[in-house]
């Protein structure tokens, strides 16, 4: 540990922000809303509660997997810069689409059925979010992170720990991604549950909540992306400022589920006309 750096604790930090920043992908939270009505439609409540939970593990499986290889083998190549900006254009396109399509299918959803996510890689992998079993969904988590913007992002943090302590400092890093995932799609997982289980009014409106908050933050991350390309004062003043605006994005992920629950509380109050 002593070769370590000062800022390791720092750099443990920001991937962890990041790991709960990639769960709450529009994609990740589709794949994961599939998987989960599937197998509560065929009576297993049980699995279906910890589809996220074992989605993010085959996830974070790949995640390490290529932390390692990147460790040991490319210790001394830097990542050209045109693969970073290409890895960040799909981000924002990916971003953008996804966030226009979920804000679409919040205002298309019937009043009386819950909001359902919708993601681009889940439309190419349809049938896989019929898996029922533990290993198969686990399986269908590594699939989507074999993904360009995935395997980038894990690349460019496994080169700047191989380089700041060899190949095992990159796997810890992919561990912590991955437990960073486990805390967004784990949760998501159970809240998408408890929503089927019950479809009542609460229900109804904690999802259309969280639809425009996930949607929305989608469009706006993509934008913010957009502005740092071609606004140089604005890429200056975010430098340096990665781990507050993924902590950013989760905290308002987090009011927004709080507000979904107080609005829902408050609707289930109102008698019916």
């Amino acid at each position: 540990m002593e070769n370590l750096p000062h800022d390791w604790l720092a750099l443990l930090a920001l991937v962890f922000t990041l790991g709960m920043k990639h769960g709450l992908d529009p994609d990740h939270l589709a794949a994961i809303d599939g998987l989960t009505r599937f197998n509560a439609a065929s009576s297993k409540p049980r699995l279906s509660r910890w589809s996220g939970l074992l989605f993010s593990l085959g996830h974070g499986t790949v995640v390490m997997a290529v932390a390692a290889l990147v460790g040991i083998f490319a210790r001394h190549w830097n990542i050209p810069v045109w693969i970073e900006d290409l890895g960040a254009w799909i981000s924002i396109l990916f971003l953008l689409a996804l966030g226009t399509v979920n804000l679409v299918a919040v205002f298309r959803t019937a009043p009386d059925e819950i909001v359902k996510m919708i993601g681009l890689k889940g439309r190419w992998l349809k049938k896989l979010s019929q898996a029922s079993h533990p290993v198969l969904i686990a399986c269908v988590g590594a699939l989507f992170a074999l993904s360009f913007d995935t395997l980038s992002q894990t690349a460019l943090f496994s080169l700047t720990a191989s380089s700041m302590a060899g190949w095992i400092f990159s796997v810890t890093l992919g561990m912590v991604f991955m437990l960073g995932m486990i805390a967004t799609d784990g949760i998501n997982g159970l809240w998408i549950s408890r929503l089927l289980s019950r479809a009542d009014q609460r229900a109804l409106i904690a999802s259309r909540v969280m639809g425009l908050a996930v949607g929305g933050l989608s469009i706006l991350v993509g934008l913010f992306g957009i502005a740092k390309y071609f606004v140089p004062a604005v890429a200056v003043r975010s430098e340096g400022h990665e781990l507050m605006m993924g902590l950013a994005v989760i905290v308002i992920v987090a009011l927004s589920f709080y507000l979904a629950l107080r609005l829902a509380h408050r609707g289930s109050l109102v008698p019916p006309k």
